[in-house]
Formats: C-alpha cells, sequence, structure tokens
C-alpha cells in the first residue's frame, strides 16, 4: 500500500474577527481507489492513501512545532496546497484594476498638456500665417497622412503592426474619414458666421452627443454621478469662456441657423471618436492579438479625411472667400509665408516657420494622445480631458506670450468656472461604495 502526503493550510484570519478554535485530528487517512475501466473485473491489488493535515490559521509548521508562521504561507483571501500557493482572483482583479486607473489619469494629464499647448500654438501659428489659415488647415490634414503612414511603415517593420491588424475591415475607417470631413466642413461654414466666445459653448454639445451615442451604440450605462459631473463640466467651461463677452447676443446675431450647424458639426466629431471606439472593441474580438494598433486606426482615419477633402475643396475655398480658380496661387503663396522665403511674398510673416511647424507638431502629438485615451478608456473621458485644457489655455493667454502682443485679461466668472469644471470631473471620477470602476472600459 503506497501513501501521499499533502498539507492543506489556511491563511491568516482577518483582524479583529473572533475565531472559534476547535478540536480536531490534525491527520484524516482518505482511501482513494485508482480508477478502473468499466466491465472490467479485476482484484484489488493496492490502495493508495491521501494523508490530508489541518493547520490552524495562525501559522503553520514543518513538524508541528509552530516554528515557521503564517508569514511563509499563505496570504489572506488564499490557499496553500502543500508549498503550492494559488492567489486569489480577486486581488489580482483589483490590482489590475488600479493599475488600469493610474494608466488613464496619466494619460488624461498628458492629452490636457497637449490639449493646452495645441490651442495656444494654433494661436501663434496664425500670427505669421494670418491671411492663410486655409492653407494651414491644409498643411495639417495632409501632412499628417505622410507622418502617419512614416510611423505605420516603421512600426509594421518593427513587429509591432501585424499583416492581421492591416487585414482589418476598411469601411470603418472610411466613415471615420467622411465623418471627419464633413464635421470640418461643417464647423468652418459655421466657424466663419459665429463669434468666436460662442464657439466654445456651443462645443459642449460634443460632450453630450458623446454620451448619447455611446448609450446608443456601445451600450454603455453612466451612473447619476458621472452625468452630474459631466453637466458640471460643461456648465464650468460655459462660465469660463462667457463671462463678460456677450454671446449671448452674439448668437443671436448670427442667428439660429448657424447655431444649429455648429451642433451638427460636433455630432459627427462625436460619431466620429464613438466609431474609433466601436474599431478598437471590434479588435479585441476580431485580432488574436487583441488589439489595433493606434497608428493604423490614425493612418488610415486620415487618409480617407484627406481623399474627402480633395472631394470637398471647391467647397472649402468658397467657404475661406478663395475663388476655387485662385485657390492655386493662395496655395503657392501660403507656402513661401510658410517657409519665410524673401522676398515681398513673405513680409509680415516673422515667427514662420517655426511657430506653423511647433503647432503641427503639437497638434499631431494631441491627436496621438487623445486616441490612445480613448483606446484605454472611453470617449467621454477623452472628451473630459480635452475640455479641461480650456479654462488652462484661457489662463496661459493672460501671460506674455511672444508675437501676441497684450495679455489678455481673465473672464470676470473664470475663477467660478474653473472651480465648477473641477468639481464636476471629480464627481465624474468617484466611484461610491460598492460599484465598479468610474472609468468606462473600453470591454464595457
Amino acid at each position: 500500500m503506497t501513501s501521499c502526503y499533502r498539507r492543506l493550510t489556511a491563511g491568516p484570519t482577518l483582524p479583529n474577527t473572533p475565531v472559534l478554535q476547535r478540536k480536531f485530528k490534525s491527520t484524516v487517512e482518505i482511501p482513494v481507489f485508482p480508477t478502473r475501466p468499466y466491465n472490467i473485473q479485476r482484484p484489488l491489488l493496492s490502495r493508495q492513501y491521501w494523508r490530508v493535515e489541518a493547520v490552524g490559521p495562525v501559522g503553520r509548521s514543518e513538524s508541528g512545532d509552530g516554528s515557521k508562521k503564517a508569514g511563509a504561507g499563505a496570504g489572506p483571501c488564499s490557499y496553500a496546497v502543500g508549498d503550492q500557493r494559488v492567489a486569489d482572483r480577486t486581488v489580482e482583479i483589483g490590482r489590475g484594476e488600479r493599475n488600469r486607473a493610474v494608466e488613464v489619469v496619466v494619460a488624461a494629464g498628458v492629452t490636457v498638456v497637449f490639449g493646452v499647448g495645441n490651442r495656444v500654438l494654433y494661436k501663434l501659428a496664425l500670427v505669421p500665417l494670418k491671411h492663410y489659415p486655409f492653407f494651414l488647415a491644409q498643411l495639417a490634414t495632409f501632412g499628417y497622412v505622410l507622418v502617419y503612414f512614416s510611423i505605420l511603415y516603421l512600426r509594421y517593420h518593427a513587429g509591432i503592426v501585424t499583416d492581421e491588424m492591416l487585414s482589418m475591415p476598411k469601411a470603418p475607417f472610411i466613415a471615420v474619414g467622411l465623418l471627419e470631413a464633413l464635421g470640418a466642413v461643417t464647423g468652418m461654414a459655421a466657424g466663419a458666421i459665429l463669434s468666436g466666445a460662442s464657439i466654445p459653448i456651443l462645443s459642449q454639445t460634443f460632450l453630450v452627443w458623446q454620451i448619447l451615442l455611446s448609450i446608443i451604440f456601445l451600450g454603455r450605462r453612466y451612473r447619476v454621478n458621472q452625468l452630474l459631473g459631466c453637466f458640471l463640466v460643461a456648465v464650468g467651461v460655459i462660465i469660463t469662456v462667457a463671462s463678460g463677452s456677450g454671446t449671448g447676443h452674439s448668437l443671436k446675431e448670427a442667428g439660429i441657423f448657424w447655431s444649429l450647424l455648429m451642433i451638427v458639426s460636433f455630432l459627427l466629431q462625436a460619431a466620429d471618436t464613438v466609431l474609433k471606439e466601436l474599431i478598437f472593441k471590434d479588435a479585441v474580438r476580431r485580432l488574436k492579438s487583441g488589439s489595433v494598433d493606434l497608428f493604423v486606426v490614425n493612418s488610415f482615419g486620415s487618409a480617407y479625411q484627406a481623399l474627402f477633402i480633395c472631394l470637398l475643396l471647391p467647397f472649402l475655398s468658397k467657404l475661406w472667400g478663395i475663388p476655387f480658380s485662385q485657390l492655386p496661387n493662395y496655395l503657392k503663396d501660403g507656402a513661401a509665408c510658410f517657409l519665410n522665403i524673401g522676398g515681398t511674398l513673405s513680409s509680415g510673416c516673422d515667427g514662420a516657420p517655426l511657430l506653423p511647424l511647433l503647432f503641427v507638431i503639437v497638434n499631431m502629438g494631441f491627436n496621438i494622445s487623445l486616441l490612445h485615451l480613448l483606446k484605454i478608456s472611453s470617449a467621454v473621458v477623452s472628451s473630459l480631458a480635452s475640455t479641461f485644457s480650456v479654462p488652462i489655455s484661457i489662463y496661459v493667454f493672460t501671460l506674455p506670450l511672444p508675437y501676441l502682443g497684450v495679455a489678455s485679461s481673465l473672464p470676470t466668472g473664470f475663477v467660478a468656472g474653473a472651480i465648477i469644471l473641477v468639481t464636476g470631473l471629480l464627481i465624474y471620477a468617484w466611484s461610491p461604495p460598492g460599484s465598479t470602476s468610474a472609468l468606462p472600459s473600453p470591454s464595457s
């Protein structure tokens, strides 16, 4: 007769929990009969026994002397079989949730920094290109295609991007490009009529559209504190931007049509972000790697956006007051000003090409960080991070920046609006006891 020996050790009990001490036999003999095929009658030649030793929660001993304490045994919420320990799954999940929350917070902070730089440098880039804003927009649109595909090429040869990622269906990327192009066109058309102060206020509908679209297409459900937090963020931005600017009067002067057109523009942009989140969720299900590289999404989305922009160039040039027949000369003059080539064409282009190049680089970093944040969290979280950069940008413009002349003053309601905005972010991020993480998971 052979026997096997295993020790089952109970981990330490929770602190301040009364323990009922019971007397029990430390060793129990349990016969374990070997399995036999059915319908085969054979005499039992041997019998195996499992020897199970139960050890108290305060520790375990190597020879029953209690010399080795619980520190070497299984920890709380775990169990040990001999020298093998199985950690509690809940502990691992909790650690993963904390790591993901830290990653989202860091990514959101990077997005806010790039968002502030993007807004400030756009204003600075328009100083030398004040007569060529349409050239700057097209430089960014078509320049991104070249840069993104160059990065994609390098990541493909490095093995980061796989053939499986590149073989994903292209229809969603075509839809992304179309939504981005239409959002840009409608935004330019409305922005040419609306005042500068009214646009940030109307842009708060972007967050509302994202929440509604994520509920409809992603099946996401938001807690009351998350909805309240988003509402306070929007109110905070409105108070920060609109205080003392006479925005209500400017909206009445522009007319309801252009305001509605700007709201439609933000609807298209919100649909674009939700569609990208759907692409990432579909990649988790479709790809063996479990994820798609964000440069695949950025590259193909930008390529199709550039294609649709080309098709809409006659309409876009008219929006900017440039006859389509004069567009080649306009782009040529814009390029000369951008390169700051000597001559009459580049007069008044001081700061180029440094400032426009800085804007293009930072804007690219902002788009990449925003898409990364969307990938690891959700479209709403990325929108909140982008929104948080608005009041910070307003404050930066009060500093003595080069090329901008006299610094602007803070709006009268800046402090109150900023406090409401930060309160909304904290309420959104707050997770009530017994609830799941406040940051929606991409796979939720």
